[in-house]
Parts: structure tokens; sequence; C-alpha cells
């Protein structure tokens, strides 16, 4: 089913077709656990009284040995607890938030061994609370009655506290060690100063501030505030470190920083200087209150002849009001802004230089230099520098639909999916708390160094998306490519590396992630290819298999080329600009969606998953290759309908956060032509696309502090069963379950356990016409999150937005698109 050019009808946009009713799971059958290891409770009370009692012991010492200068915040101490890996999901019981000193889970780390160390904050009026808990356990049984099957009554008897108590191997006094979540080995040696991104616990900057002071640390200028954290950037040994964290109650985990962008150049120009004149004359100027791209880089050349059109001066900005905002920099990113700039606006110049007519671009350009021209790049709080970037841009135009281009990334082997502050502060930023929600395209990362012809594919699976790209909230961008000519005779031997309509030998992928960590790349676009010398087997930049772009030094030539995540990032931020020219009221929600949603994989990456496997593939390609034609227009045998919703996903219910609403979404579906069909394949094609709020912080074995504020799900009827039905199957509130389904619903592409990660959920349903018929509705579910258990942060009872686009395609000759738009009620349709 290829995609076609002409599309003459536009998708099916629904107003509140999402009718909310109450949700409530039902109750699965089972603890959910083995329940806590089997101890001899008194050897057990004994060895943990003994190993607290001397925890205690060191933390008075400490207390009362505090140095004047450096000590402020709550007196206490931490204590790093060892737990079995087993017992992981109880650390949140660790905690007591109650009372005027609660005691705080700070941070869950892995260890070897199979077991994993809690660390935690104790306030010292609170220092015999373990002690007590223990001497309890050892002490005391709780009693409760169990009712035999005779009817009779049995009491059961267990010792006090025993999840608690019998999941705890041991504990001892925290040093500045126990704080340390990032690579074992690369902690630094005694004495050796590094920058660290400490995170605080909130509220407790004072504190820090007072003792950074006295210690003479190097703190940068920029933070970062999360939900339960504040993220700052320091320079000390390990040494001064253990000394905030002995005389100061603030810190709750401490990375190394190591935000300082890398780059994917390798660029090498093609002088053209009457090409760029004859195009120059041929554009179409937009007005200023057009959709932009707003590319945070290294700045961009405003007199270059292509760019001049789409950027006002205005637009055009730097982070540091002392800083240049033209492209000027002599380090290795200076020109990469403006070669983004020219993919941003035209895509390949290739494919608008050959011709004679008008060229209209209907979006236009912003420009924020996040990057000096001088000076050595130390680690900073790029998420803070990101955002306050983002914010100057919005200041100059604040009612202008933009999509952000992020073509920027700090190495990130070490996150392995997992949030940084940079990640975590991209997801608040497009989350939007400040009741703006932004459409957000971030590259991948590219594989740096040389490039072995003989480690293709292979070496793509193995180097993981760099940082901030593992961000839910972003489109994350990965490069394939469709270059495989070369006409140079400088390079007559030569054959490209990447093969057709596979994935670009530099690009990163998630192959190698944790398997919780969302989905990534959501889409791949062109990022150019890798000449392949058969005297080397290396790979090397062939400007044949590159993208041309628009080049800084105009004097020397115009246009130079561009390739690898970043160039397919500015695609993809121009696919989101285009949408919004065309549609600028659209939800950044939906934006993101109908890319994904547009996505096919091609012949090549469909013939890889035999080899690699479902998960991989979605690691490696993410959704695919999108289509701007796809993404704009429905045809008749292929229709879309997209529907912007709400739903309150938690409430307060006798004292405890529980689900509150669910959405049922009946779907027009064409019956009568799908009926015709009758055993005809037809496919069902369904994206979820919402914004979760980040609570980052390495607690994520804790359920209390899962990192996403909520989740949403989706569930398709089956054709087999009533809509009431379909809802007793859901939610309690609508009556009693009915029985448990015998059939697996087999058809899905993906699946709904794989594609249930992170914060877009794509699949693909593929059966007969006549069973697509029946199947008619979709409900859209919340699942847990931070929100719902973490509860005195105040956001039970808010409402949550999402996109739900769905296509039904049959073959070429079916007539669909009538028979759905006959069904629309006229005032339900979006204008957008």
């Amino acid at each position: 089913m290829a995609d076609e050019d002409a599309r003459p009808h536009p998708h099916i946009y629904l107003r509140s077709n999402g009718a909310r009713q109450g949700y409530t799971a039902h109750q699965g059958g089972g603890d959910g656990g083995g329940g806590p290891p089997q101890r001899n409770r008194a050897d057990h009370a004994n060895a943990l009284t003994q190993a607290l009692t001397q925890v205690v012991q060191q933390g008075e010492t400490i207390l009362a040995n505090r140095e004047a200068n450096v000590a402020a915040g709550t007196k206490g101490f931490y204590i790093e607890f060892t737990l079995p890996e087993a017992q992981a999901d109880i650390v949140d019981k660790l905690e007591n938030r109650r009372g005027k000193f609660p005691i705080e889970l700070v941070n869950v780390r892995a260890a070897d061994a199979g077991q994993v160390f809690a660390t935690v904050f104790v306030p010292e009026k609170q220092k015999d609370y373990y002690l007590k808990k223990v001497a309890a356990y050892r002490d005391e049984d709780s009693v409760k009655e169990k009712i035999r099957e005779d009817g009779t009554v049995e009491e059961v008897r267990k010792p006090k506290n025993q999840l608690l108590v019998a999941s705890i191997e041991t504990a001892r006094l925290a040093v500045a060690r126990s704080f340390y979540t990032d690579q074992p080995d690369l902690f630094p040696a005694p004495g050796q100063a590094a920058w660290w991104e400490i995170w605080l616990r909130k509220g407790t900057r004072p504190a820090f501030d007072t003792a950074a002071l006295a210690l003479e640390l190097g703190v940068r200028e920029h933070s970062l505030e999360f939900a339960e954290r504040e993220v700052v950037i320091a320079r000390s040994t390990p040494e001064q470190l253990g000394r905030v964290v002995a005389h100061t109650d603030s810190v709750a985990e401490i990375r190394l920083a190591r935000d300082t962008p890398s780059f994917f150049m390798g660029m090498h120009g093609a002088e053209q200087r009457a090409w760029s004149a004859d195009l120059a004359g041929r554009l179409v100027p937009c007005a200023d209150d057009a959709p932009a791209v707003c590319l945070l880089d290294s700045g961009t050349t405003m007199g270059h002849a292509l760019i001049a059109p789409y950027l006002n001066a205005a637009d055009q900005q730097a982070f540091d009001a002392g800083w240049s905002v033209e492209d000027s920099s002599n380090q290795v990113h200076g020109g990469h802004g403006t070669q983004m700039s020219g993919t941003a606006l035209y895509g390949d110049l290739m494919e608008v230089l050959d011709g004679n007519g008008p060229v209209e671009v209907r979006h236009r350009l912003e420009s924020v230099k996040i990057l000096p021209d001088h000076g050595a790049n130390d680690p900073d709080l790029y998420g803070a520098i990101t955002a306050q970037s983002i914010a100057r841009a919005e200041i100059v135009a604040p009612n202008r639909p933009r999509a952000i281009c992020l073509a920027i990334t700090s190495f990130g082997d070490h996150w392995r999916g997992r949030p940084s502050s940079w990640s975590a502060k991209l997801d608040a930023i497009t989350f939007g708390r400040d009741e703006v929600q932004r459409f957000m395209a971030v590259a991948a990362g590219n594989i740096g160094g040389q490039i072995v012809a003989a480690d293709y594919p292979t070496r793509n699976d193995t180097m993981p998306i760099e940082n901030p790209a593992q961000a839910w909230n972003v489109l994350t961008v990965g490069a394939f490519t469709e270059r495989t000519v070369i006409t140079d005779p400088a390079f007559a031997g030569w054959s490209a590396l990447g093969l057709a309509g596979d994935i670009m030998p530099r690009s990163r992928t998630s192959v190698s992630w944790h398997r919780e960590w969302p989905l990534k790349p959501d889409v791949v676009f062109e990022g150019g290819n890798i000449g392949h010398d058969p005297a080397t087997g290396n790979g090397d930049h062939v400007d044949d298999l590159a993208l041309l772009t628009t080049y800084r030094i105009t004097a020397e030539r115009p246009f130079t080329t561009t390739g690898d995540t970043s160039a397919a990032t500015a695609l993809a931020a121009r696919m989101g600009a285009q949408i919004l020219a065309e549609k600028p009221a659209l939800w950044p929600e939906t934006v993101r969606g109908l890319i994904v949603h547009s996505a096919e994989w091609t012949p090549a990456m469909r013939a890889n998953q035999g080899a690699i496997g479902k998960p991989a593939l979605l690691r490696r390609y993410g959704f695919g290759v999108p289509s701007l034609a796809r993404a704009l227009g429905s045809l008749d045998h292929d229709v879309t309908i997209v529907a912007e919703e709400m739903l309150v996903p938690f409430k307060m219910k006798s004292g405890k956060a529980v689900t509150d609403e669910l959405a049922v979404h009946a779907l027009p579906w064409p019956r009568e032509t799908l009926l015709a069909l009758g055993e005809a394949q037809v496919q069902l094609r369904i994206t979820l696309s919402y914004f979760i709020e980040p609570n980052p912080g390495e607690r994520g074995l804790s359920r209390r502090h899962v990192y996403a504020s909520h989740g949403l799900r989706f569930d398709l009827k089956h054709a087999d069963e009533q809509l009431d039905v379909f809802l007793r199957r859901r939610t309690s509130e609508a009556g009693a379950r009915p029985p448990a389904r015998t059939a697996p619903d087999t058809g899905w592409t993906v699946g709904p356990q794989l594609r249930s990660r992170g914060s877009l959920h794509a699949d693909i349903w593929e059966g007969m016409a006549t069973e697509l018929a029946a199947r008619d509705a979709i409900i859209v579910y919340p699942t847990g999150g931070w929100w719902r258990e973490n509860v005195a942060q105040g956001h039970v009872g808010e409402a949550v937005r999402y996109s739900l686009i769905a296509s039904i395609r049959a073959a070429p000759g079916a007539e669909l698109y009538a028979e759905v738009k006959a069904q629309i009620v006229p005032e339900v349709i979006i204008e957008a």
C-alpha cells in the first residue's frame, strides 16, 4: 500500500468525540508478590539493631561536630539501606512523611549481587524511628482474623512491620558515594575536583548555598526545578561533597555533569553561486505570523540570500545577550546552525534549485544561539539554557505556532534511556505547566569517529541514543537513507555503505536501552549516507550521498552539504511547521502524533524484522519514515480521523487517590462499505499521543516516585462484543466484569505490551473488513503515575490532554471517505 502523492481529502477532525465516564480498574487476583524474605526473627532483629545503633551513634557524632559555617538546614543524617533486588518495590515503606519531621527517600540505586541501595534522610528528632520499627518486629505480633472454609475463624499472627524489616539486609551511615547514581567506574578519585550535577531535595537550596559558599564550591548560575528536586551544577572534590552531605539536609542525588554538546559535521561544500541567486529570485515570502521552525543551535547567517527572506532581525537571538547572533564561531560547531537553517526551510536544496517556477515556503525561521563562539564548553545545565532560549523566541512572537529544532546532543552512553536533567527539562517544557505546550524535534545523536563497513548495521544497535533525546514528550529523530548513487569520479570504485531504505550508518538507536524506557527514535528522516572505500573497508563522507544546504561563509560559497541525525531533525521540525502552516490551531501533541501516524517502514526495514525481532525493529527505526502527504490528507480508500480530547485521570476517594475517568470514542466507521468488502484485508492504524509531566530523580524503583505524572492507554472493541460488554471488561463502574476472553486479540503489529512504553503509543491492526466493521469503539483510560502516588504535590483532579488518531486503509477503489464524512455532524468537526 504505497503512499500516493495526491491526497485530495482533508482529514476528519472531531471535537468532543470522547464520552467521559467513571473508571475503576477491576481488581486483579493475587497480591502481586511473594512476600518478604524468610528470616530468623530474633537473629535478624538483633543484627539490624546492632547496625542501626551504630548508624545512630555515628550520626550523633556528626551532629555534635557540625562545622558552624557549613551546617545548614534541618539537623539530621542519611542512612543507606541494603535490600534484596526482589524487594525493591517496598522502598516507599522506608519513608515516613507524616508529622513535622518527615523521613524522605532520596535515591534508589541498583547494586551488584542482586541488591539495591536505598538512601533516606532522617531528621535528628526521628533518629530512633527504625530502631523502634525493628523492636516491634522482634517483640510484637499483628493479628488478623481469617475465615476458614467451614466458617470458623482462625487467628493469623505475624511479626509487626514484617514486610519492611524482613526486607532490609543491613544499614549504614550514608556517605557521598551513597548519592552517586552515574557510571560507577567514573567516580572521581579522592582529591580530584569534578563538575557534578547535584540533585537537591526541594526547598533545601538555601542550605546547600550556605555550605557551597563556605566550602568555596564553584556553583554555576543555572538551575532546574522539578516537582521534588532542584538541580544545580557545582565543581568540587568527593570530600567536599561528603561535607555537604554531613552538614546539610540538601543532597538527594549526585551525577557527573557531562552536558557538553557534541555535533555531527563532516561537511564539504559545493560552490553554486548562480543557483543561489536564481533561487533567491524565485522565493515567495510568507507572513510574519506564519509558523516557524525555532532553531536552537550555533546561530545562523542572516545575510544569506536564501535565509534572509524568512528570518526577521528580531527573531535572530542569542541565549547570552553579550554574544553575536550570527553563526560566527571558529569552534567545531561553527556553521552548524546555518546548515540547519537551509534544511529547515527547504529540505534538500537540490529539490528546489532545479526549477523555473516560484518556490513557496509557508513557514518562517527563528534562530536562538545556545552555544558560545569562544571559550571552553564547561558542563552546564543545558536544560535551563534550552528553556530560557525558547522563552526568548516566544517573547518576541508569543502567538506564533512553532516547531522547535534541537540538533545538539551530549554523550549519553551512561543513560541507557533513563532521564537526565536535560531530558527531563525538555519533558517539562513540552508538557507546559505554564499553559503553553510545545512541539520539539530532537536528534537521536550520531556515532562519531571511524565508520567500519563490516560493523554496519550491527554497530548502530550497540551505540545508544544520546542525551537529551531520551525525553518522553519530544519527537526523537533518527536517520535513514535512500541515497546510494555516487557519480563523483574522485570516488570511482566506492559504493554506498548504507543500504537503500535502511538505517544511516551513523544513526544511534535504543536497542541497548533497558526495556522499560520508551521506544526511540520515534521516526527516521533522510540523513544521507556514507561512502565505502573498498581499499580500506572504512566509510567516509561523500557529497553525492549528502543533502545540499546553506553555508555560512557566503563570500566563499553559498552551499555546503549536511547529513546525519542533525539534518534528519531539521527535516522533522520542517514537517512540523508545514503541518502547522496548514492547521495552525493543532495541539503539539497532535502534530507529533500526525508525524508518527504518517510513518511507514520501508521494505528494507521490514525485511530485517525476522532477524532482529519486533522490539529491535522499533528501537532501530521507530515507526518508520513519515510522509507529509499522509500527515495532512486522506483518500477515498484511506481515511484518517483525528480527535483532540481531555480527561481527568485521578480523583480523591476515601482519603486516597484513585483513577477517575476514561473516554469512549465511538468511531464513525463506513460499516456498509466494510461489510461489502467481506473478507478482503484492511488496515486500522491507531496513534495515541500525550505529554507527561516529569518527576526525575533516581527513585524509579519506587512506585511513589515514578517518572511520569500519568499514563494513558487505548483499547479497541472486539468485533464479537457489544459496547456495554466492552466497557464492563475495562471498568468495574460499568457493571460486573464479563468472563475472560479465551481467544487472543491477533492482528496487531506491535501489540499492547510493547506499544505501551513512553507517552506515544502507535499500533497497526490488520484483518478482514467484516471484522473491522464491528470494531467501532476505542477506549482511552489512565494508568498510574506520580500524580496519583504522591498526593501531596496536589495534582489529583487535574485534566490532561491527548490526541487520538485512527486511520482505515483498504485497497484502492474502496469508497470509505464519503461514508465516514456523511456520518459526521458538521458542528463537531474542528476547522483547525
